[in-house]
């Protein structure tokens, strides 16, 4: 079995256990390697962490798969990717990006129903299942096992109900997802009315929902992946600025919260 195999088997093993698999977002090679360092048994980009590594508001998709790259280059942890809505309306046209992120070495992708067109930012419910069902097949023809989530971004946008919104999933599921995922449940409720209106593993974002959940009851809830998200690049960039500001105002506490170098090192190859 060669590497790449290797991963997308482990990856597609992972959310089969009862136990959730914790799914950080790095945003670079660094990030990466520290995540690994702490234990964590694989990795999810970040279309938000890729932009603002890059001062944008929205990456290109030639950024992304860069960034992807450079994510699966990093470490031996199978690495899931953010594909945003595959950079094309088209069923056929995204579906290539499945490919592509393949080709770059990720043992799973992401492909969701938001469009980035702001006067219409959710695809109409038919157009999203033919673009779902069209990624399925594509990852059903790629010569590894690779883990197709399918996301409903209703919620997210403040369009559309719950009940529409597992109705989304319940069809992508029909259309082939491995993986389904709403952004924007926020309550135990929420999740655990999901949890029980399909049968596919379902992944939570910590982003969105209510942090005092822990992960025990997601466990609980019967959740089988828990994302973060742009999460940690936002909280890094927090720190930078606060950091910034407090150096700008003549000051240097900071430097007290600093990492320290045999922290960064240990992690980090010659």
């Amino acid at each position: 079995m060669n590497p790449h195999h290797e991963r997308t088997t482990r990856f597609r093993a992972l959310h089969q256990r009862p136990e959730p698999l914790l799914l950080p977002n790095p945003w670079d090679a660094g990030t990466a390697r520290l995540l690994a360092h702490l234990g964590f048994e694989a990795l999810a980009s970040t279309s938000l962490g890729a932009a603002n590594l890059l001062g944008r508001r929205r990456a290109t998709r030639r950024q992304i798969l860069d960034n992807l790259r450079t994510l699966c280059e990093a470490t031996p942890l199978p690495v899931n990717a953010d594909l945003e809505n595959g950079y094309a309306d088209d069923p056929d046209e995204a579906a290539r990006m499945i490919g592509d992120a393949c080709a770059c070495g990720a043992a799973g992708g992401s492909i969701e129903d938001a469009s980035a067109d702001p006067a219409a930012p959710i695809y109409d419910f038919s157009l999203a299942v033919e673009r779902v069902q069209a990624a399925a097949e594509a990852a059903r023809r790629l010569p590894v096992p690779f883990v197709l989530t399918a996301r409903a971004e209703q919620l997210l946008y403040g369009v559309g109900t719950l009940d529409e919104a597992i109705r989304r999933l319940q069809a992508f599921e029909k259309a082939g997802a491995d993986v389904l995922y709403a952004p924007g449940l926020r309550t135990r409720e929420q999740i655990r009315t999901v949890v029980e209106s399909v049968a596919r593993p379902l992944n939570v974002v910590m982003g969105f929902a209510d942090p005092t959940i822990t992960l025990d009851e997601l466990r609980e809830l019967g959740v089988r992946r828990v994302s973060i998200g742009g999460g940690l690049s936002r909280v890094a960039l927090r720190a930078f600025l606060d950091a910034a500001q407090e150096m700008r105002a003549g000051r240097f506490g900071f430097v007290e919260r600093m990492a320290t170098l045999r922290e960064l090192f240990a992690a980090f190859p010659e």
